[in-house]
């Protein structure tokens, strides 16, 4: 059974989420939390697999929330939610440590999978929409620094990981790089475990966020 924390202001949001929720034989509604602070005492208090994480709150907003949430070790995993094309704050909580972000108005099938997709390990993670977040959210003008963190981050990897590595900070699924470097879907998810174990990270998304702040990955690349 999936355990999902609601974490919303709006009353009617909550409500419509849970009904859809509620219907699910594999899904349980643990909690509902009208503002970040309430969010994170009840997480730390239930420990939900996942979080369903509003981004503006009053009080303490979605993104603080976010990190309180993963810094604890609590084992729950954030799920952002967001309007994207007027919300400026999802970088951020990629960097606060969500595993990745969701429309409010996606379908409700797309609400399903992603919550049984990030409860599993994994990010959500659409190729377009990270390529468009990416792009609105990193800096462009070049940081002297990065050069340098890019040759650390590099000597991590063997040569096969390094293009693994590039191909997954693009948002391209495993089935997707086993097709492009023509491997199996068994030796890419290989390869991805030993880059998130060698590189500190804990899924997709963190590769992704390290990926353009190293300058391995440039927005538009």
């Amino acid at each position: 059974m999936i355990r999902v924390l609601l974490v919303d202001d709006q009353s009617l949001l909550r409500l419509g989420f849970r009904l859809i929720l509620e219907a699910e034989s594999d899904i349980e509604v643990v909690g509902e939390a009208p503002d970040g602070a309430t969010g994170v005492a009840m997480s730390t208090a239930l420990r939900p697999d996942v979080v369903l994480m509003d981004v503006r709150m009053p009080g303490t907003d979605g993104i603080t929330a976010t990190a309180a949430i993963t810094g604890a070790d609590l084992g729950s995993r954030v799920l952002i939610l967001t309007t994207f094309d007027l919300d400026q704050y999802v970088f951020a909580g990629l960097k606060a440590g969500a595993s990745g972000f969701l429309l409010k108005d996606a379908p409700p099938a797309d609400l399903l999978a992603a919550i049984r997709t990030v409860a599993g390990g994994e990010a959500v993670l659409a190729p377009t929409a990270t390529r468009r977040l990416i792009d609105q959210f990193v800096p462009l003008l070049p940081d002297p620094g990065r050069r340098d963190d890019r040759e650390a981050l590099l000597k991590e990897l063997t040569d096969r990981e390094r293009t693994v590595f590039t191909h997954l900070a693009a948002g391209r699924s495993n089935r997707e790089i086993a097709a492009e470097l023509h491997l199996s879907e068994g030796t890419v998810k290989i390869h991805v475990g030993r880059i998130l174990t060698k590189l500190d990270l804990r899924d997709r998304v963190q590769a992704v966020v390290l990926a353009y702040e190293s300058g391995l990955i440039t927005p538009g690349g």
